[in-house]
């Protein structure tokens, strides 16, 4: 960018904004000189949404997967690079989703002046641009600052995106409208200093009702829902406000703080609660340094009456009530970010007309379509496969919102763009206008709408094909038409690259995740299954996994599950209640013989991934009488592990807690014991040999590091080691809730993973130097 076109495009930043960018562009430079620490650095540039992209899949996705990516020397790039060498992920901050056509206009110039040319709409309503070169970011944050958008704090140890109901303000179930109070509580803690000095990330929801998905409140760090009271024949606004709750690896669901937290107190106690973590959080172990293990170990009474003795200490702030009231009232968001908070139809409203129309309208028109409680407008729900847009259909969609919306378009966590205050008599001219410029598929917020992270694609942590899965469970959904069958059209499919739940899975009537396995000296993806999850009641409840299947036979998995619901079910019975009432070993029975994996020659496409025909191969192994004995007993101990934690899960579900716990407890004992004897043979343990288990694990994997991978470190293993800790001082039967055993299971699954992959890593080295 030109120094004379940078200087008019700093006149219409806001002076804060321009001075942050000033400052990372300077950090930039120093560290690029190597006078700024690196660390310091990363935690910097995060906090901008910088970030750092995978390379080694070997390819981008571009529309068909297939171009090389290349270094300036035309090396194909074979590892993660580095900022300096090798493109980027810029994400792009984008409050509650709220979004208009001007900033469209510039997002799509962004994407293709620094980008690929495509624009990825995340599970937080968010934008993300890949492929991004790390020296062009602080001009691409001036030209979204220019247009009222920021990109502080879209990541690092910070209030990230705050979501919300992308039909707040027009649903016909909705408390009130949630908007202006997102918006407030979005730059009201952007930059706060007592938001600064978090151990890890904190996320904040919004949601209108508590009976749709709207919010997905349960698993953030505090969820807001509204509700009304009536007091001295006034009627009085209020949030069912919620605590500690959060996905990852392990997820909590939040605890209700406060049956009815007033809308005036909203702001001060959210200050309060960070006040609280920045002071009692975690900050060593990154593994346990979300809200929700603070409140889980203080228990929600000790953390309640230390966040109302914070608040009582807070001097009084005119912005707490001040902020909310002018956003209500429609006046402009501070700080020059974004626009008003409260929308406005373009166009006057007006009912659908009777006249004929082709079927593709009315099949859209089924899926697609939202009649808002304002009568004459609805909401159009524009399907995104995979969370994708061109730079093309951003920049019509502009045009499209302009004409039939006005500045009212929304990003959705389902990775979908919805326009509100839509007239519905323009409803078949926008639907025609849509399907032109390939926006006007159907299935929005059904079973065929796949929701996807990364994965591999672009994830440093992504182990197996998350997008390339969906993208296949798409089409395979569409061919079968069940967009539009009764009985499984509501169901929600979400897919995690990895465990993180960044796809979301443990909420999905059917979750996948990405794992791997090895069979014979190579390498296997897989996707473990996860069953139990709801997505409706703002994510009432957390699924469990069931099992790992080779990631070409998932979309089998997906046929079973849903052909057997179809068949079995009784009439009005919920895909929760089916399983509930079929029973985990039942289920399980459905799913075995896709578990198996048969020999390389046998059937070599599982042994690649969807969207990659490259084979997923560490090269024979040599097999030797004694490397073939150890390699058997470690599968046969791993499957025993694997077993102990799907029976952990069948006691969770007979009421049992204590039970589970201990049987998860014994799955990880398992596993370590066969981990340890892959390593040394000739060891053996007794049936009381627990304690020696642990201490020659600690020994032999975490003290070396062996057990460590790339980016989770040793946080597997302390979940193992916290677990033999209260057994031994005779805590567990106490500890012993739903709760506790769901978490303890989950603990133990990860673990046996890890295992895994460890037993992978070691056979790896002990093939490259043999």
């Amino acid at each position: 960018m030109s120094a004379s076109w940078k200087e008019a495009l700093s006149e219409r930043l806001p002076e804060e904004l321009a001075r942050e960018i000033d400052i990372f562009e300077t950090e930039l430079e120093l560290r690029r000189k190597g006078k700024l620490d690196e660390k310091l650095f990363n935690e910097t540039r995060l906090r901008r949404g910088v970030y750092g992209q995978r390379y080694d899949n070997g390819q981008r996705h571009d529309g068909v997967r297939t171009q090389k990516l290349e270094y300036p020397s035309g090396d194909v790039m074979k590892g993660p690079g580095t900022l300096w060498d090798a493109p980027g992920m810029q994400r792009i901050k984008i409050p509650f989703g709220s979004v208009t056509p001007d900033q469209l206009d510039t997002l799509a110039e962004l994407a293709e002046d620094y980008s690929d040319g495509i624009l990825h709409i995340t599970t937080r309503q968010d934008f993300q641009l890949h492929f991004v070169s790390i020296d062009d970011t602080p001009d691409l944050m001036r030209r979204l600052g220019a247009v009222g958008i920021t990109t502080r704090e879209a990541c690092g140890n910070s209030v990230r995106n705050v979501t919300a109901c992308p039909l707040a303000g027009v649903c016909h179930t909705e408390s009130f409208d949630v908007t202006p109070y997102a918006t407030a509580i979005s730059y009201f803690l952007l930059g706060h200093p007592d938001a600064q000095d978090f151990g890890r990330k904190f996320k904040i929801a919004f949601s209108g009702c508590k009976q749709e998905a709207c919010g997905l409140i349960t698993f953030h760090d505090l969820g807001f829902i509204a509700q009304t009271r009536a007091e001295n024949g006034e009627t009085r606004r209020g949030f069912e406000f919620y605590v500690g709750g959060g996905l990852g690896a392990v997820p909590h669901q939040a605890t209700l703080f406060d049956a009815f937290l007033p809308e005036e107190e909203m702001l001060p106690m959210a200050q309060a609660v960070c006040r609280v973590f920045a002071r009692l959080g975690e900050k060593k172990n990154r593994a346990r340094a979300r809200l929700k293990f603070l409140v889980s170990s203080l228990g929600i009474d000790e953390f309640r009456r230390l966040v109302l003795e914070e608040r009582a200490k807070l001097p009084a702030e005119p912005r707490w009530t001040d902020l909310v009231s002018a956003l209500k009232e429609g006046k402009p968001a501070p700080g020059g970010f974004l626009v008003a908070a409260s929308d406005k139809p373009a166009r006057p409203a007006a009912r659908l007309s009777g006249n004929s129309h082709p079927d593709a309208f009315h099949r859209w028109m089924a899926t697609n379509v939202y009649r808002q409680r304002q009568p004459g407008y609805a909401v159009a729900a524009i399907t995104v496969p995979l969370g994708d847009l061109s730079s093309h259909q951003t920049r019509e969609l502009a045009e499209l919102a302009r004409r039939f919306s006005g500045d009212s378009v929304r990003t959705t966590v389902d990775q979908n763009i919805v326009l509100r205050w839509v007239p519905e008599a323009d409803l078949p001219a926008l639907y025609t206008a849509l399907a032109a410029i390939g926006l006007g598929e159907p299935g929005a917020s059904t079973i065929v709408d796949v929701t996807a992270c990364p994965g591999t694609d672009t994830c440093k942590l992504g182990i197996a094909s998350s997008r390339g899965l969906a993208e296949e469970l798409r089409t395979r959904l569409l061919e079968k038409n069940l967009a539009f069958d009764a009985a499984v059209k509501n169901l929600h499919i979400k897919v995690s690259g990895c465990f993180n739940s960044c796809g979301q899975h443990h909420v999905a009537d059917l979750g996948f995740y990405g794992v791997s396995r090895k069979s014979a000296g190579r390498t296997v993806p897989h996707f473990q299954v996860v069953l139990g999850g709801q997505w409706t009641e703002n994510a009432k409840s957390y699924g469990l996994a069931m099992g790992a299947v080779p990631s070409k036979r998932i979309p089998d998995v997906v046929s079973r599950m849903t052909d057997s619901y179809r068949g079995e079910a009784q009439p009005g019975e919920s895909f929760q209640d089916f399983i509930k009432r079929m029973g985990k070993v039942k289920i399980r029975s459905l799913l075995d013989d896709l578990t198996t994996i048969p020999i390389y020659e046998a059937d070599r496409t599982l042994f690649s991934d969807w969207g990659d025909p490259r084979e997923f191969t560490i090269g024979d192994m040599g097999q030797g009488e004694c490397a073939g004995e150890v390699v058997s007993r470690f599968d046969f101990g791993l499957a025993a592990s694997e077993r102990q934690v799907f029976e952990a899960q069948v006691q969770l579900d007979g009421g049992n807690p204590k039970s589970a716990m201990e049987t998860a407890l014994r799955a990880m004992v398992g596993a370590a014991e066969a981990l340890i004897r892959s390593q040394d043979a000739r060891i053996d343990f007794g049936s009381e040999d627990t304690d020696r288990i642990v201490r020659e694990f600690k020994d032999r994997f975490y003290e070396t590091k062996l057990f460590f991978d790339p980016y989770a470190g040793g946080k597997f293993a302390h979940y193992f080691f916290r677990a033999h800790e209260e057994a031994a001082k005779g805590n567990a039967g106490h500890l012993a809730s739903a709760d506790a055993a769901h978490h303890r299971i989950e603990e133990a699954q990860l673990f046996v993973e890890a295992v895994y992959a460890c037993h992978g890593r070691i056979l790896e080295r002990q093939n490259v130097t043999a």
